[in-house]
């Protein structure tokens, strides 16, 4: 009796259509991963006037990112992989690039939502317009801003398989970023914590994606900030994909 193995598309497709359905029934914790930055956006209103809608939209979307790669994807990978997922994904006839690439096209798709979502309350709420080129740069410097936090959040996993663990670190390194980077970014923590802030992911980051929005400004140091994110990128992905455990025992 012959088996038939499924195409790669098509068992590609079904990984889509699983991960999407399971998003959409845990669609509370994606009205969090919004609410969180259009907060903040609504909140520092008074601030559009005195440093710019640029500023305000990137560290409004910046703190998305962080919230969809730490607090989204990480737990999750962390709560299937305890529950044995991975484990009855890898034998079936699927390739483990393709069990990956579900998960983190979904997680695309909500750096797409969120950034779009900014760009509407900033734009209904503070009025904040930008050109066609720069909201089209944007969702390319979001994306890469995100795929540093989806990384970071790959190389927690990679190396904690406790999903208790992992939850507690993802939370701590997500506050740790959202406390140093409003408070240190505006140099209310001293000149030496600016700066750290600045070349830290959380400030490249947000470096890059002011830049886009305004992308005639963009400079030299806009350009140290994009390859340093590659960097965080190259670095956070290596050893999460290096260190990571298909199973929690």
């Amino acid at each position: 009796m012959a088996t038939t193995i499924p195409k790669t598309s098509i068992a590609l497709s079904a990984l889509l259509r699983a991960d999407f359905t399971t998003q959409w029934r845990n669609r509370r914790s994606v009205v969090l991963v919004l609410l969180v930055p259009v907060i903040i956006l609504i909140s520092w209103k008074g601030l559009v006037e005195k440093l710019g809608g640029p500023f305000a939209l990137s560290n409004s979307l910046t703190y998305g990112l962080i919230a969809i790669g730490l607090m989204g994807y990480t737990n999750s990978i962390a709560r299937d992989r305890d529950k044995g997922v991975f484990q009855r994904l890898r034998v079936a006839p699927v390739p483990t690039w393709a069990i990956m690439m579900s998960r983190l096209f979904v997680q695309l798709m909500m750096i797409v939502l969120v950034t779009t979502a900014i760009f509407v309350v900033g734009y209904d709420y503070d009025k904040i317009t930008l050109t066609p080129t720069g909201y089209i740069i944007t969702y390319f410097t979001a994306t890469i801003g995100g795929a540093v936090y989806l990384a970071l959040g790959q190389m927690i996993v990679g190396l904690i398989k406790s999903p208790e663990t992992v939850n507690s670190t993802s939370r701590l390194v997500y506050f740790s970023f959202v406390i140093i980077g409003m408070f240190g970014g505006l140099g209310m923590l001293g000149k030496q914590v600016e700066d750290i802030t600045q070349w830290s992911p959380y400030g490249t980051v947000k470096t890059i994606m002011a830049a886009g929005m305004t992308p005639g400004a963009w400079n030299m140091t806009d350009t140290n900030a994009l390859l340093v994110t590659l960097g965080y990128i190259l670095v956070f992905a290596t050893i999460g994909i290096k260190k990571f455990k298909w199973e929690s025992k």
